[in-house]
């Protein structure tokens, strides 16, 4: 069978899941705003339930409540909506899965079985294919995270192998710092596949070995600067493209130096932005104040104005 037809490509922005500060339950009265902001600063896409969004911190009903914000949100802002369903028990993931395609959801994102892994292209290439049957008409796409996951699968052998096998599989979310991987990943089976990288510090790095597409965290905070990079790529400035990413890259450490990932890239998106996206699940933790009194130190002295 052909596969499915898959064309968007640039930036999707990974969206944190707004809690409740009190409590950690769902505010999705604030998705809508979210959306808005995102689509008016340039940004066509958004993940729903990835690592930036804690997914494999949520019930499935949580998830689907989430997922389900985002659709109706997605419907005036016209953004490209994916949402990842793996990261949980198998029969919980088809369940995702089938819920995704009943919300019309553009791509489904999927990241591996987190337990029983899959150690060769063959058991991942099968899994998938599971999860690919369970939503036979949206498009499929894989989560390479392993420093995560553990999941150390070679991507470009991966695509070269998977081909035409599963229907709607068209591409990966590639979140690692081996371009060289990345790179064979882009040029596997004639460039047929959508690869996503999910590196921050590297989009630059990731435009010159041919990626056109990224998903990152960096963009919910710093859409223009994020966007930047490539474009400035696409106008053969690489010295701008250089900049502007030792920029992104300057603020993203001194953010993320504090701690947890999600935590300091959702804390700054609350002293940077209109948007308070509120706590963090368990068991990410939330920064002390003396923490976060030293980032809004460091932001002041890279030029940022705090809300």
């Amino acid at each position: 069978m052909p596969r499915l037809p898959y064309t968007f490509r640039g930036f999707i922005a990974p969206v944190f899941t707004p809690f409740n500060s009190r409590n950690s339950t769902l505010n999705l009265s604030i998705i809508p705003k979210y959306a808005q902001y995102l689509a008016d600063n340039g940004v066509n896409g958004v993940l729903v339930n990835g690592t930036t969004g804690e997914g494999v911190s949520m019930t499935v009903s949580e998830r689907k409540q989430v997922a389900e914000a985002w659709a109706n949100a997605v419907k005036t802002t016209k953004q490209h909506l994916m949402i990842q369903v793996g990261g949980t028990t198998f029969p919980d993931v088809i369940e995702l899965a089938k819920h995704a395609e009943e919300l019309k959801a553009d791509s489904i994102l999927c990241l591996p079985e987190l337990y029983f892994k899959p150690t060769n292209c063959k058991e991942l290439t099968e899994y998938l294919r599971n999860v690919g049957n369970a939503a036979p008409n949206t498009p499929l796409l894989y989560y390479h995270i392993p420093m995560l996951t553990n999941v150390n699968i070679h991507m470009g052998q991966f695509l070269e192998m998977v081909g035409d096998s599963i229907p709607s599989f068209v591409g990966i979310k590639f979140t690692s710092i081996n371009l060289e991987e990345g790179a064979q990943a882009v040029r596997a089976n004639s460039r047929q596949f959508a690869v996503f990288l999910g590196t921050n510090l590297l989009i630059s790095a990731g435009s010159s070995v041919g990626m056109d597409s990224f998903i990152p965290t960096s963009i919910n905070i710093f859409p223009e600067l994020t966007i930047k990079i490539f474009d400035a790529f696409k106008r053969s400035d690489a010295l701008k493209a250089a900049e502007f990413q030792n920029k992104l890259s300057e603020v993203v450490i001194a953010i993320s130096k504090h701690g947890n990932w999600v935590t300091t890239m959702k804390t700054a998106m609350a002293l940077l932005t209109t948007i308070d996206l509120g706590s963090v699940r368990f068991p990410n933790g939330s920064l002390s104040s003396e923490s976060i009194e030293v980032m809004k130190k460091d932001l002041k002295l890279l030029g940022y104005n705090l809300n």
